[in-house]
């Protein structure tokens, strides 16, 4: 017979809920702003800006001062541990400038993936020495959600047993951490889009992920009112000579969450995974009209897809500055329908519809030539 000693007090408990709450409102979801300094790198070399810190103050400045038309879509934004000690031009902190604007503020708090030996080259994530300490530091400095990443890739051996359990491990170890220092996290078991695998093989590993993830947080009493669930949306790799509907993507995801994602869970706040701004936009959409019961909030937590015509806008440019920021109201604003099941595509050209890697926007010109009626696999 096991037994279990109270993690947390029915205070926390509501804390953590209302939290959680707050951040998937209806029509809401979360801007990922979190991109490392190398990540960071990544987005600005294609378009020509050193990659500074000025230069990232700069850039997450003109996101986090767009106007009102932010709040009614962004639930929460997540930080990265530079960012959050940012000020403005006029000495406003971020977090403080965020949390002014009823957003709340979350952190990233993990410290990369690490090699697993003896798999093929897949791996673990690191940062659970010092977290709690961390955790109550970013607590009194105004976080109030965080986020940790594990992923996980598919191939024909992979992902194995071993990298499945250990970094439910992780993840549960993380959420419980958090949760002890009144931070509600956000769980998150990527599985990567790379690959040629079908839709019916992401469903399948998808579940079998997520199984493991749900049965460690169990094992670690964390509680689930309080935590958010950011996976990957059940797609084809991205190397498929199949190409789905966002119908068929929406079904075998919704399938895959039903199967094995509790409904205490407060939300579900999809990561783009390679995606374009536009087809994030249509896929999530498609989600939440999928004919199936669904019991969770299920919103987006993008980061590209909410910033790619932003940052094609701004080249680091002042004068540009308006017209990012005004990108990015307007995917704020698609998302946010897109979380209530009310976008309608406006075939959205340039950045919005180029995918970063492959083919531009591949799944949204596939839609209008599907006939297949999307099943449960």
């Amino acid at each position: 017979m096991t037994h279990q000693y109270p993690a947390l007090t029915p205070e926390q408990k509501k804390e953590l809920q209302d939290i959680a709450l707050r951040i998937v409102a209806p029509g809401k979801g979360i801007l990922a702003a979190d991109e490392s300094t190398g990540s960071m790198a990544k987005r600005f070399n294609p378009i020509g800006v050193e990659n500074t810190e000025e230069n990232r103050r700069r850039y997450r400045q003109l996101l986090f001062t767009a106007d009102q038309r932010m709040d009614s879509s962004i639930g929460g934004v997540i930080f990265f541990h530079e960012t959050l000690y940012q000020n403005t031009d006029d000495g406003v902190c971020f977090s403080k400038l965020i949390q002014d604007r009823g957003i709340v503020v979350g952190i990233k708090v993990d410290k990369g993936v690490v090699p697993l030996a003896g798999t093929n080259g897949e791996t673990t994530t690191q940062g659970l020495d010092g977290l709690s300490e961390r955790c109550a530091q970013y607590k009194k400095d105004g976080a109030d959600f965080a986020k940790w990443r594990c992923v996980l890739k598919i191939s024909d051996t992979t992902p194995s047993e071993l990298a499945i359990f250990e970094n439910a491990n992780v993840l549960a170890r993380y959420a419980s951490i958090c949760q002890q220092n009144g931070i509600v996290p956000i769980v998150e078991p990527e599985i990567l889009p790379d690959g040629d695998h079908d839709l019916k093989r992401c469903q399948y590993v998808t579940e079998k992920v997520l199984a493991a993830v749900y049965k460690s947080l169990s094992d670690h009493h964390v509680y689930l009112e309080g935590t958010l669930l950011k996976p990957n949306m059940v797609t084809a790799g991205h190397s498929c000579p199949t190409k789905y509907s966002s119908e068929e993507i929406a079904m075998a995801t919704v399938t895959a969450l039903r199967r094995t994602v509790p409904p205490a869970v407060t939300g579900v706040t999809f990561l783009s995974g390679g995606q374009s701004e536009e087809e994030a936009s249509m896929n999530l959409n498609a989600i939440n009209n999928c004919p199936l019961a669904k019991p969770w909030a299920l919103t987006f937590s993008y980061g590209r897809a909410l910033q790619a015509s932003a940052l094609n806008a701004w080249r680091g440019e002042v004068n540009n500055e308006k017209a990012a920021t005004e990108e990015f109201l307007k995917r704020a604003q698609a998302n946010g329908l897109a979380a209530l099941g009310k976008y309608e595509s406006s075939g959205t050209g340039g950045a919005a519809g180029q995918s970063p890697v492959c083919q531009p926007s591949a799944v949204t010109l596939h839609l209008k030539h599907c006939t297949r009626s999307p099943m449960p696999v």
